[in-house]
């Protein structure tokens, strides 16, 4: 059958590109920890992670010290955030090394409390090289009534995210916690913690934060359109048929993919 070319929008094709993309390892097998803990890749990635941590302050989406970041360094380590700091206070010397296993090899803090989901969601998905946790408002209010905002409604949030999910609600911190979002990490970017917040996975530290924006936009501009009291206008299923084309092409995760043939 041939396949129907699908025009990509040029603010679309670019950023999704981008998102696609999984990075190569950064670390040769024979480095030594510590190596790879010095490294420049390191230290550009502890730096991306300081951005990102001040960019959820400045936009509301952490509080206190809530939140945490964290991003694959090759394929044997971690970087992370530590526990009990705002995000919008990190230093370099604050980010933490840390194995597989969640043991801190280098960095003068503690991990967080709640790496233990980080962990889950890169030894369920070798795709995920970065995750974001944080508590944006308006995706926190929807994960408070166990609901996702509808589908078809807004075509950024239908070609980032599609389909978002909602693991059941576990304390945070513990294993049970971390194995809730075991189920949707392979199909879904973006998952809802219920009666907590939100955490999202990625190729970068920033893309994630892109999909935590998109997610909360998404959620804010519904309710809004739901307060004008007029009937919402949705996407035609054929242009959804479009989206989906294009979202496996870029290698971005939907569930619906699953159940619709290539075309």
């Amino acid at each position: 059958m041939q396949q129907t070319a699908v025009p990509i929008p040029e603010q679309v094709s670019g950023a999704a590109q981008a998102v696609a993309e999984v990075p190569r390892a950064l670390e040769p097998e024979e480095e030594s920890p510590m190596a790879v803990a010095n490294s420049f890749e390191a230290q550009a990635m502890r730096a991306e992670i300081i951005r990102v941590g001040r960019k959820l302050w400045e936009r509301q989406y952490v509080d206190g010290n809530g939140g945490n970041i964290s991003a694959r360094l090759g394929s044997r380590y971690v970087l992370c955030t530590p526990t009990m700091l705002s995000k919008g206070d990190l230093e370099l010397s604050d980010i933490c090394f840390l194995d597989l296993e969640g043991n801190v090899l280098a960095g003068e803090r503690s991990r967080t409390s709640e790496l233990l989901l980080h962990l889950e969601i890169y030894k369920a998905n070798p795709k995920a090289r970065a995750v974001v946790h944080c508590h944006p408002p308006y995706a926190t209010a929807f994960s408070i009534t166990g609901t996702t905002p509808p589908n078809g409604l807004i075509s950024e949030y239908e070609i980032f995210i599609g389909p978002a999910a909602v693991a059941p609600y576990e304390t945070p911190g513990t294993q049970a916690f971390a194995e809730t979002v075991l189920p949707f990490v392979q199909d879904h970017n973006t998952i809802l913690l219920q009666n907590h917040g939100l955490v999202c996975w990625s190729d970068t530290v920033t893309h994630a934060e892109w999909l935590v924006e998109v997610m909360d936009t998404c959620c804010k501009t519904y309710l809004l359109a739901k307060q004008i009291g007029k009937p919402l206008s949705v996407i035609p299923d054929s242009k959804i048929q479009e989206i989906l084309t294009l979202k496996r092409r870029l290698g971005l995760p939907d569930e619906r993919l699953a159940t619709r043939p290539e075309a």
